[in-house]
């Protein structure tokens, strides 16, 4: 009988899926596992209203699976909104690969993946981000077409990272016009926390301009390599929320507007890469706008990589890439008219416009 083999203790679990905070409607949530390569992995489609699902893959070693499945979640969620308030027609995905990319990727195990993302029949379309690189979208590609970010040699449009990047940079300097009345950022004081493939390119942007650019990451070797090739200050500090600064740009992983930051945070304007920078949206999105720091969207400034990765769907050149991407800084600037019009935090706004956009499609498709 079921009943003799159902260990009752195991019953009292809160449920894995629905009973996550960051479980947001997502329309499905599919878990991978294959024993002979290794491959754990969780892939988390939020919404596709306005298109396929499209997001990167990340390869973290998670402290638990239950962190993993809630950065599936939120990532996912937050590629809804990129995709929506960038005006692409596309829906929100992510997935995540538990394992350290550096001793437990192989081939064998992002080809598995990617047979289970073909599995899907293209409700998901994966790309690179954390622990990935263009080469390993390129196996992936072996055995599924629903990737992108594959090599320019192989018709695709290459490594996202400078494009995130850049849009990155559009973001900030809106803020920046916003919040100082000017957007040249020449002898602004700019923390770029993790600096990985976009970190180091937002770098490169900002020396060019002439920023004061401190830069932190846990990587040593990675920290002495970009600050000898920019001439950018490594910060040895204790504490980077509590120094001066015009511009903190967190590039690393999320929630680093927290409980613990927030209040000593001296930046008067917050740009980064990073995805779910804010760990509460709506109570640090409401105390950062109370304190008077100018807040860009993580979800809107850092689109770069996936208009960059859409161009492989829709067949456009790098020079509409640019165009799409440089228009971050008018969508920015839009967003800051709109909080202030409204009252509303930066990050309700733009979630606001977003949303707008999947509610018109619903209901065109209902007609």
């Amino acid at each position: 009988m079921v009943s003799d083999i159902i260990n009752t203790n195991e019953l009292h679990k809160v449920d894995p899926v629905f009973g996550q905070l960051s479980f947001d409607n997502h329309e499905q949530v599919v878990f991978c596992n294959d024993k002979d390569t290794g491959l754990k992995a969780i892939i988390g489609i939020h919404n596709t209203v306005l298109g396929p699902a499209l997001g990167g893959t990340r390869m973290w070693q998670y402290n638990n699976e239950w962190e993993a499945l809630n950065d599936a979640l939120r990532l996912s969620r937050g590629m809804t909104f990129k995709a929506a308030i960038t005006g692409l027609n596309l829906g929100g995905g992510k997935a995540v690969i538990i394992g350290n990319a550096k001793t437990q990727k192989t081939p064998a195990l992002m080809r598995k993946f990617g047979e289970f993302v073909n599995s899907l029949s293209g409700r998901y379309i994966t790309a690179e981000d954390v622990g990935m690189e263009t080469a390993d979208m390129d196996i992936v590609r072996e055995v599924t077409p629903y990737v992108t970010g594959i090599s320019e040699s192989k018709g695709g449009a290459g490594n996202p990272s400078p494009i995130t990047a850049y849009g990155v940079f559009m973001g900030m300097k809106a803020a920046a016009k916003y919040k100082f009345g000017s957007d040249v950022l020449e002898d602004k004081v700019v923390y770029v926390q993790g600096i990985g493939h976009v970190g180091e390119a937002l770098v490169a942007h900002l020396s060019n301009e002439g920023a004061k650019v401190i830069i932190a990451d846990i990587n040593e070797e990675r920290l002495q390599a970009v600050s000898k090739t920019y001439g950018a200050k490594i910060y040895r500090g204790k504490d980077i929320y509590a120094e001066e600064m015009d511009v903190y740009a967190p590039c690393a992983l999320g929630a680093t507007i927290n409980d613990s930051s927030i209040y000593k945070l001296k930046a008067h304007v917050i740009a980064g890469a990073a995805n779910n920078q804010l760990q509460d949206e709506v109570k640090h999105g409401a105390l950062l706008k109370d304190r008077g720091i100018a807040y860009a969207p993580d979800f809107l400034i850092n689109a770069g990589g996936i208009i960059n990765v859409y161009a492989e769907l829709e067949g456009y050149g790098k020079a509409e890439i640019m165009r799409k991407t440089e228009n971050i800084y008018n969508t920015t600037l839009e967003i800051f008219k709109h909080s202030e019009e409204n009252n509303s935090t930066t990050h309700n706004a733009a979630l606001s416009i977003a949303l707008d956009r999947i509610e018109t499609r619903k209901k065109e498709a209902n007609k």
